[in-house]
């Protein structure tokens, strides 16, 4: 899940439907906003189904989850889309900034030219990666049909598969016997190490990124510090 935020309470809290309508939008953002690059959408749609089958931490009904899940990928990545295809060429030559770097947009633009319309399909398994794809794809010479059409298919296989993947999961551990309180965090930690850790490469493997990151960090314990004397 994202650090600092557990989904278990949340729902306990405000409800299992604005739970589930939480990590709708975050799979909206991630799969075709600038912002959503580095959200963790695998882990969110992983630890949902989970959840919903231990049925204490998330009382849902698994079909109405993931059609809703869907539903929002399908619609972020028609965003993203749309985005590429208004700023169409001028996308290349934007600014780097923090939430926008060229190198993203290049790694999915190599990603798309050597997989073809199957991008669409493959990208939603690879972190930020998925996040560039649509907006490549709106600014190339893909039809919106035809990306609509693999749009559908990439959405259904990520946000139905990956949520359905951790629902199983779950049944089978209920069978064996072994709690899902027992389990719970330790496969959240792994899921959310392995959803955030390319992003976290890819934003830190970039010098003048890590020493803007680092001076921010600075500035902002400083600044904590002046306050507390």
């Amino acid at each position: 899940m994202i650090p600092g935020f557990d989904l278990s309470s949340f729902a306990a809290t405000a409800g299992p439907l604005a739970a589930i309508l939480i990590v709708a939008l975050i799979v909206f953002a991630e799969s075709g906003l600038l912002i959503g690059f580095f959200l963790p959408g695998d882990s969110v749609l992983f630890t949902v189904g989970f959840l919903i089958q231990g049925g204490v931490h998330l009382h849902f009904n698994i079909i109405a989850a993931i059609i809703i899940f869907f539903i929002a990928a399908v619609l972020g990545d028609s965003v993203g889309y749309a985005f590429g295809y208004k700023l169409g060429p001028k996308i290349f030559k934007r600014p780097n900034s923090f939430l926008f770097h060229q190198e993203n947009i290049e790694r999915a633009e190599t990603f798309f030219k050597k997989y073809g319309a199957k991008t669409i399909i493959l990208a939603r398994f690879i972190p930020v990666v998925r996040t560039f794809t649509p907006i490549v794809a709106g600014v190339g010479s893909m039809t919106y049909k035809t990306f609509i059409t693999f749009n559908l298919i990439g959405a259904a296989l990520w946000a139905m598969g990956v949520t359905l993947l951790g629902y199983f999961l779950g049944s089978v551990l209920e069978k064996m016997g072994i709690k899902i309180d027992d389990v719970l965090l330790p496969i959240i930690a792994i899921i959310l190490i392995v959803s955030v850790a390319p992003a976290l490469y890819h934003l830190l493997k970039d010098q003048k990124q890590r020493h803007a990151i680092w001076l921010g960090t600075k500035r902002q314990f400083s600044l904590l510090f002046r306050r507390r004397k």
